[in-house]
This record gives C-alpha cells, sequence and structure tokens, in this order.
C-alpha cells in the first residue's frame, strides 16, 4: 500500500496545513550538514520527486487575531524540533491563550530581554541573544510589532528578522492582513479602527513561503465566544466593534485577495520560464502621480493595489513645482517618498513648468499603460478663471496617447503613514 503523500495529515490537526512532505523527510532544508543517513536519504527523495523543501522565510498569514498564526508556528516549529532542527523561540506572544501555550511544548525559548520605558516594564524579543545563538531556525511572533523604544537597534520587529535572516538563520513568522502597508487605509474604512503597526508589503512578499491560516467569520465569533481569543471582560465590545461579522467578511477577502495574488504571480513566472514563445499577461505597468496633499497616502496605496493585481511594476511620480521648497512640502513629501519605498515602488522626481505633458511624457518614455491620478481640489473660483486642471489635461494626453487613467478621490483624512509607533497595536 503506498504511502500518503502529506504525513502531516496524520499529526496536524489543522486543516490549512499546506506541507508536502516524504515519510521521513528531513528539516534540514538550507545546505546544513546533519549527521542522520536517513535524513540525507529522505532529502534526496525529496529532490528526485521534485518536492520543494521549506524555504528560509516562511510567514503565516491571517485575516485577524484567533485564526491559528500562532498555533499553526509553534506546531511546525515543534514538528522540526523532534525532527531533529535546531529551532528556537526567539520570540512567541500567546495573549493568555491557553491551547497556543501549549503549543510550545519543549522547544527551546531565547529568554526575553526586559526593558523599562516610561516607568513600565516590558519583554521584548533578545535579537543580540537569538544571532549569537544561531539556531537553524527561530520562531517569530507578530511580524508587525513595534519594539519598545530603547530594547534593541530597531524600531520594528520585522526589521529584526530581516537581520536574523542576513545573518543566515531561517524565520517563520506570524502576520495579520490589517498590518500590510497597502491596505491599512482600506482596512480603516472597513473597520473604523485605526492600524498604527505597519509592515512593507515587500518584507512579506520576499518570504519563500506565504501560507494564509483561514477561518470562518462564523467560527471565529463563535472562538471569540468560548473565549478562545479575548479575555472575558473584552469580548462584549470585539464581538460589537471589530469582530462584527461583516469586518471579519471583508478581511477575510482581503487575505485571500492578496494570497491569490501571490500564487497567480507564481504561476505566471511557471508559464513564461516553461513557454517564453508566449505572451502571458505580465506585462501591465503602473505610475501613480504623488505630490505632498493631504490624501496622496491613500492614492498611492490604491494605486499599489491596482498594481498587486495586474501583476504590474509601480512607478510614483513627482513633479517638482514652486511648494516643494517649503519646509512643510519637504516634511510631507518624504513622508510619502517612504510609503512609496514600503509598497515596492520606484521613485522618480521630475523638474517640469507642465506637470500634466511631463506626465504623459515619462508614461511614453516608459511603456505606462496605466496612470494613476488623485482628483484634484480645486475652489469654483478656480475652476471658473483658470484653465483646465492637471487630471483633466492628463486624461487628454492619454486618450492620444493610448494610456488607461485611474482618478481616484483624496479622502479628507487618510490612514497614517508609517511614521512612529506605540508599543501596542489597538487592535489584537
Amino acid at each position: 500500500m503506498s504511502q500518503p503523500l502529506c504525513q502531516n495529515l496524520e499529526i496536524c490537526p489543522l486543516p490549512t496545513c499546506g506541507l508536502l512532505r516524504q515519510p521521513g523527510a528531513s528539516d534540514r532544508y538550507w545546505g546544513r550538514t546533519v549527521a542522520s543517513d536517513a535524513d540525507s536519504t529522505a532529502r534526496t527523495q525529496e529532490v528526485d520527486q521534485g518536492v520543494e523543501p521549506t524555504g528560509k522565510f516562511r510567514v503565516y498569514l491571517g485575516a485577524v487575531a484567533g485564526v491559528g498564526k500562532t498555533w499553526a508556528m509553534l506546531d511546525e516549529g515543534w514538528r522540526r524540533y523532534k525532527r531533529g532542527t535546531d529551532v528556537v523561540i526567539g520570540f512567541v506572544e500567546t495573549h493568555g491563550r491557553e491551547l497556543t501555550a501549549q503549543q510550545i511544548r519543549d522547544v527551546p525559548i531565547v529568554p526575553r530581554k526586559v526593558v523599562d520605558y516610561r516607568g513600565t516594564t516590558f519583554e521584548e524579543m533578545d535579537l543580540a541573544a537569538v544571532l549569537a545563538r544561531k539556531p537553524e531556525v527561530a520562531l517569530i511572533d507578530e511580524l508587525a510589532h513595534t519594539n519598545v523604544p530603547g530594547s534593541g537597534p530597531h524600531p520594528k520587529r520585522w526589521q529584526d528578522v530581516l537581520e536574523i535572516l542576513d545573518a543566515g538563520i531561517g524565520v517563520i513568522s506570524t502576520v495579520n492582513i490589517q498590518h500590510l502597508e497597502s491596505v491599512a487605509d482600506a482596512v480603516q474604512q472597513i473597520t473604523g479602527v485605526a492600524v498604527r503597526e505597519r509592515v512593507p508589503d515587500w518584507v512579506v512578499r520576499r518570504a519563500d513561503q506565504l501560507e494564509l491560516i483561514d477561518s470562518s467569520p462564523e467560527q471565529l465569533r463563535r472562538r471569540m465566544l468560548h473565549g478562545h481569543i479575548y479575555p472575558p471582560e473584552k469580548i462584549p465590545s470585539a464581538l460589537t466593534s471589530f469582530f462584527r461579522y461583516q469586518n471579519l467578511v471583508a478581511l477575510r477577502e482581503l487575505a485571500l485577495r492578496f494570497v491569490a495574488d501571490e500564487t497567480e504571480e507564481e504561476l505566471l513566472g511557471y508559464l513564461v520560464a516553461r513557454h517564453p514563445d508566449i505572451l502571458w499577461d505580465t506585462a501591465e505597468r503602473i505610475m501613480v502621480a504623488v505630490d505632498a496633499a493631504p490624501g496622496t497616502d491613500a492614492v498611492l496605496r490604491r494605486a499599489a493595489r491596482i498594481a498587486v493585481r495586474a501583476h504590474a511594476d509601480l512607478q510614483a511620480v513627482y513633479i517638482i513645482g514652486d511648494d516643494s521648497s517649503r519646509p512643510a512640502s519637504k516634511e510631507a513629501l518624504a513622508a510619502v517618498k517612504h510609503l512609496a519605498e514600503d509598497l515596492g515602488a520606484g521613485w522618480h522626481e521630475i523638474t517640469a513648468d507642465d506637470p500634466a505633458s511631463a506626465l504623459v511624457q515619462f508614461a511614453k518614455d516608459n511603456q505606462i499603460t496605466q496612470i494613476v491620478l488623485g482628483a484634484s481640489r480645486r475652489s469654483r473660483w478656480e475652476k471658473l478663471t483658470s484653465r483646465a486642471s492637471v487630471v483633466q489635461r492628463v486624461l487628454q494626453f492619454a486618450r492620444q496617447a493610448d494610456v488607461d487613467v485611474h482618478v481616484i478621490a483624496r479622502y479628507g483624512k487618510s490612514a497614517p503613514l508609517s511614521t512612529a509607533r506605540t508599543p501596542e497595536d489597538g487592535i489584537e
């Protein structure tokens, strides 16, 4: 009788487990030497049978707290540890959930760093200790977490993770969809809750393997009622605010779309590699016009989402004008540029007297197929006394150049840009 393809199904109760391993396969994934001949044979079988080993950077993505990301991370870490991989817990936050804490089992834990901040004691991951321990794999929860000031060299945990990866250590981490920079404003509009902790999209996309831990809204609300997510005193307010059924449906869709986009991109890469003679739908190039005006961050995030779904490169273009010398404009523009980098967009600054024609010329020179603009805000007097707006003139030029144009509304109060963060998220 043949062996089942996924041995995890026998030991892992999570229905979302997507790891495919042959019987006896090793967790020695990144070229490190192990003593077991059986493990070596199993690895050879994996390669011969076309099964890819687990990547060096693995991220469990979820729609909200309570779907089981930390549980899955700990379970995978324990299974690797039992098979001989040098696994440690760099930082895990159980939030007082007993079932999650039980998953730690006998996996070694790197002691936390105790930090006093404004009269309060906090515990953070000890980056230096993890690097000194140099395990094969480190389990590091909550990728978007903001470190307490003075606890280490980096303000954000994702920056700690990048340093650990650069040191040759594999990382398994977790993140919720609302923390991704490109969807933060959409989450704020859907839920009415500001997301203070952010992680750049490119950090999550850098993961060798991204796995969605999914749960239906009904199941999540039942878990909440049974006390498996929040303590009893927080359950009523959570069910009527962030964990409302409609919010959970929307957040789940955002998570599913993000993972689906990543999967489709991998498929397109495979098709292009196998059939280079066929022109696949991968030629979209998107440009977004930016400035220092309020609401530009919302336009930029919207453009990033359009680019992701079109599998397109994104280029942010700023036309240098008379307002660029003012200190306030410089500060606001620096924040926009930082956001563009977090979203993985290229940045271009162009000096031109005519912004509309400069934008269209850039589009022609760089074979841009879609232009994203923020709707201009002009008073009635300006509309009556001045010539056509930049948006109107870009539309005229773009029609002649056969370029599609998206005009995005600028919101009065946009989601905050990625600047300083408080130690707590405010959502979980």
